[in-house]
């Protein structure tokens, strides 16, 4: 069997300023969502816009570069791997969360009409 890999593209813009968390082991956490639009035309030829989230994690020296350019409205794009967590709520069910640890991200210009 070929080598499976775990990998993720997503373009879109960010929903929030990133939350930084910093660790007593002086790790550091940023988790951001992206927000990636879908434009296409249903059955009966109207124009659709689906809007999907995505949870984002990025890791130490990435935080660095999120902290610093990242703002709710950047356009980027992100290269990373799926990553779930399982919890219990309160209710003291099973529950799943997906997020995406990114590995590289690139910030994406506007194009400006003029």
């Amino acid at each position: 069997m070929e080598n499976v890999k775990n990998s993720v593209r997503l373009m879109g813009f960010a929903g929030s300023d990133p939350v930084i968390i910093n660790f007593a082991s002086e790790k550091r956490m940023a988790r951001i969502s992206i927000a990636v639009n879908e434009f296409y035309k249903n059955a009966a030829g109207d124009a659709i816009n689906q809007t999907q989230w995505f949870n984002l994690i990025f890791w130490n020296k990435k935080v660095e570069l999120v902290e610093d350019i990242v703002k709710k409205g950047t356009r980027f794009s992100i290269e990373g791997k799926l990553n779930t967590q399982s919890y219990t709520d309160k209710k003291g069910e099973q529950r799943y969360a997906m997020e995406i640890v990114v590995n590289s991200m690139e910030l994406i210009e506007l194009e400006t009409e003029g």
